[in-house]
Parts: C-alpha cells; sequence; structure tokens
C-alpha cells in the first residue's frame, strides 16, 4: 500500500522565534565579541573584532574552538606556548570568559530601536514569541531579568546549552520552541537571527528565516556608528551583509527588527498561497 502525506499548512504564522544579540539586543552585537577580545586577552594572546565575529552564532565554548582554529589565531597561540590550542585550553578559555560574559552581558545589551513596537505588533495578530541563543543558561539567566527590564520578555527562550542535542547550526533550539510554544507546524514559524549558524538552525528546522543585516554582526557598528553614515556608507557596508545572509540561505534579508512587520505580512500570503519555507 502506497501511502503519500499531501497535506499543505496554510494558516497564519504561530510563532517568530528571535535570536538575541545583534537580534533583538546589543546592535552590533558587541556584548559577545568583546568579552572574547578579553578573555583572549588574558591568556596572552591577542585576538581583533574582526576575527571574533567570524563564527558568531555558535555556542562560546564551540566559537572559542573555531577561534583557535583559525590560522593567524592559531600561530599566535602557538607561538605564546608552543604548541596548538587543545580542548584543555579551549575549556580554559571558555572558564574565563563565562565570569565575564554574565557580568557584563547587560552594559551591551540595551534593546534594539524599534524592537518593541515590532514585538507588539506581533502579539496583536496572536503571534508567540520565542527565542534561543548561543549563549549558555547562565548568561541567559543573567540577560532575562535586564530585557524584562526594559520592556521584552519572550514566551520561551532556549539556551545554547539547554539540550543535550546542542547547539547550532542544528534545528533542536528552534524545534525546542516549536514544543514549548506549542506550534502546530513548522512552517508556521519564523527565524529571526543576524547570523549564518543562526539562519541554518532555521533552515534546518523547516522554518522561514529572515537574516538581518544593519543590526547585527556582519556589519558589526553600534546604532550610533551607523546612524552617523551617509546612505552610501550604509549601503556599502549593508552590501557584503546581505549577500552572506542571502548565500546561507535566508528567505528574507533586512536591516533590523523594525522591518520585521512587512516581511510578516509577506510570509503570511505566501502561506495563503500554499507555499512553504
Amino acid at each position: 500500500m502506497n501511502y503519500r502525506y499531501t497535506r499543505r499548512y496554510a494558516g497564519q504564522l504561530q510563532a517568530v522565534i528571535f535570536d538575541w544579540a545583534g537580534t533583538v539586543v546589543d546592535f552590533g552585537s558587541f556584548a559577545p565579541t568583546q568579552v572574547l577580545l578579553d578573555a583572549f586577552g588574558g591568556f596572552g594572546v591577542d585576538i581583533d573584532m574582526a576575527e571574533a565575529r567570524v563564527p558568531m552564532g555558535l555556542a562560546k565554548w564551540d566559537h572559542i574552538r573555531a577561534l583557535g582554529d583559525m590560522p593567524q589565531i592559531a600561530a599566535r597561540w602557538h607561538a605564546k606556548y608552543g604548541r596548538g590550542m587543545s580542548n584543555g585550553d579551549v575549556d580554559a578559555v571558555y572558564e574565563a570568559f563565562m565570569p565575564l560574559q554574565v557580568a557584563r552581558v547587560g552594559q551591551y545589551s540595551q534593546l534594539i530601536p524599534g524592537a518593541l513596537d515590532a514585538i507588539a505588533a506581533l502579539r496583536a495578530q496572536g503571534i508567540k514569541i520565542g527565542s534561543c541563543s548561543g549563549y549558555p543558561r547562565v548568561v541567559m539567566d543573567a540577560l532575562l531579568p535586564i530585557a524584562l527590564d526594559r520592556g521584552y520578555a519572550p514566551d520561551c527562550t532556549i539556551a545554547t546549552d539547554d539540550l543535550a542535542a546542542g547547539g547550532r547550526p542544528g534545528p533542536w533550539m528552534a524545534l525546542e520552541n516549536v514544543i514549548r510554544l506549542g506550534i502546530s507546524d513548522v512552517a508556521a514559524c519564523v527565524k529571526v537571527d543576524d547570523t549564518v549558524p543562526g539562519i541554518a538552525e532555521g533552515l534546518a528546522a523547516g522554518m522561514w528565516t529572515v537574516g538581518l543585516s544593519a543590526s547585527g554582526n556582519e556589519v558589526g557598528l553600534s546604532y550610533e556608528e551607523w546612524a552617523a553614515l551617509s546612505p552610501p556608507e550604509q549601503a556599502a557596508r549593508r552590501a557584503p551583509a546581505e549577500a552572506k545572509l542571502d548565500a546561507a540561505g535566508a528567505h528574507f534579508v533586512i536591516d533590523s527588527i523594525a522591518d520585521l512587520p512587512a516581511v510578516i505580512a509577506e510570509i503570511d500570503a505566501r502561506l495563503a498561497r500554499g507555499e512553504r519555507p
């Protein structure tokens, strides 16, 4: 007997699952990057901001491991210690990184302009708000009350070490949001992120994906620095970020969360036509 499942979800969106730094808070994604510079510096190995941004979106242990594997950083580590960076060294840098990140995450985590209005517009449509992060639970436990005090309280938050399966670029954190929020179909979800691993996470979970160029890791400027640029200067900084997120497979790429409501309307229209992510 042959059986073919043909039902297509054609309802409205039910959930938007947001990343944190560079997406809803921390325009330019400085909290993780600046602390990584300081953590490596504590071991006598300097890295720069551009290097720290390359593996952004991964769980922080994996992020440190990826930095240690970059040829130029590996060479500096070898010059300092006479050997490559071992997993034990990664553990040591991670252990130095964590208390710094917990202590300073609030310093960098102001809400991105337009975030509260965009989220309010989603809630007015009955859309649930999920979230997940490359931050571990101990950092999220420090960040959540700060975000609440600033007006942001997602319905679900999954940290990168909450699940045995792991974090990005796998689909597990996004899918855990689906479970906890009680969403009936992954096609009714949108994953919003400023990094390539975050877009990969949403695609692996079968969701619509929206990449954020200007507010995130790829442009890497503060809001004040971004706003001070002329339109041609903004276009020049935006273009490579858009290209990278587009190449990662994002269904849409926009500047920031402030531009999201129009995209949500377009996705709803595409779902009504029977389209899937």
